[in-house]
């Protein structure tokens, strides 16, 4: 059974978004950074997703399988 790191990833998003909101109050133009730097923001989530998969593939090749019965 696969664990699901869904409340990580929006737990993540939440945080990213208040420090971005928090940044604006104090005065510093945070919304400018991420318009500017959205493109990382993909390409992280991207490899992330490719590493977890290739994690995913390696582990269900390290698990035996079963005999098959071909008789």
């Amino acid at each position: 059974m696969a664990k699901r790191k869904d409340p990580l990833v929006w737990g993540l998003v939440l945080i990213v978004l208040g420090l971005v909101f928090i940044l604006e109050n104090m005065g510093l133009d945070a919304w400018d950074y991420v318009w500017r730097f959205w493109p990382v923001i993909l390409i992280v989530w991207g490899a992330s997703k490719l590493i977890e998969g290739l994690k995913n593939r390696s582990e269900n090749s390290d698990t035996p399988q079963p005999p098959s019965d071909r008789n």
